[in-house]
Parts: structure tokens; C-alpha cells; sequence
């Protein structure tokens, strides 16, 4: 098999059944944060990242992200979740971007792993992330993610 190399994958399987959330739930936020996925990182063939994640709370943390970015300007961005002390560990998963290139961070990530990619690329992807995420909790769960927004919990530290 051979590896292509400047690759970085997201990918991610619901651990709830599909009746577990509800348009009815949209301001409940045990159940909002109850809603979880497997979520995987892998870079250039190599696993970097495995975990359980809020996929809500995920997900929201890269729609705010999106609404920042501009023709000039990509921000960092930080997913940290209310369930885990942010200010003694750091985001569980970053993009750091730095002239035309970005690094891909976790506190749980394997750290030996090569994580620097060009910036456009991790861009992009994060943002189709953004876009598959949304259609799919919709689809799978059979809600209206706008309905939850102003509810899932949103963590920002600003550095």
C-alpha cells in the first residue's frame, strides 16, 4: 500500500442510537452533550489521534471557527470540551496555522507523528468535516442541528 503523502483524514461513527437525540431535546444539555462519536485522525496512513468526543460540542466548535475565517486571514482553531479542565491540559484538537502551512495538535494525539501540512489543504478539510458532520448528525439522528446551536455548549479560551 502505498502512502500519499500531505494526507490528514477525519473520521467518525456515532456511538447513540439514532433515537437518543430529538428536535424535542434541543435545549437539553445533558442529552446534547450525552451524543457521542468515535472520532479518528489519521495522518498519512498513520493513526495520530482515537477517541470519544461530545460530536455535538465538536461539531459547534468548528462551525464558530468557520464563521471566522476570511479571503485574508485563517484563525486558530481549538476544540475543548466543558467535560475536561482546558486551562491545566490545552485544546483536545487544534490547527495552528503558520504562514502557508498548519499543524494539527491533540492532547491526546501520538505525539511522534509528522503534523505540519500545507494550510490550504487542512483548511479545506476541516471544513468539509464541518459539512459532513452537520448533514450527517441531521440525517442520522433526524434533527434540525439549527435548533441546537444557541444551546450546545461552546468553550472559547482566548490566549
Amino acid at each position: 500500500m502505498s502512502s500519499t503523502p500531505n494526507q490528514v483524514m477525519f473520521t467518525y461513527t456515532f456511538l447513540n442510537q439514532p433515537a437518543a437525540l430529538s428536535n424535542r431535546s434541543a435545549k437539553d444539555i445533558p442529552a446534547i452533550l450525552s451524543i457521542e462519536a468515535s472520532f479518528t485522525i489519521t495522518m498519512n496512513d498513520d493513526i495520530y489521534l482515537e477517541t470519544s468526543l461530545s460530536i455535538l460540542e465538536f461539531y459547534k466548535s468548528l462551525y464558530r471557527w468557520k464563521e471566522k475565517i476570511t479571503e485574508t486571514s485563517v484563525p486558530e482553531f481549538h476544540y475543548y470540551s466543558v467535560e475536561f479542565d482546558a486551562n491545566e491540559k490545552g485544546a483536545i484538537i487544534s490547527m495552528i496555522p503558520f504562514s502557508n502551512r498548519g499543524r494539527i495538535k491533540s492532547i491526546w494525539g501520538e505525539h511522534d507523528r509528522y503534523n505540519v501540512f500545507p494550510l490550504d489543504m487542512l483548511v479545506s478539510s476541516l471544513l468539509d468535516l464541518e459539512q459532513r458532520l452537520k448533514s450527517d448528525i441531521e440525517t442520522y439522528f433526524n434533527v434540525q442541528l439549527d435548533k441546537f446551536m444557541h444551546h450546545i455548549p461552546y468553550t472559547l479560551l482566548e490566549k
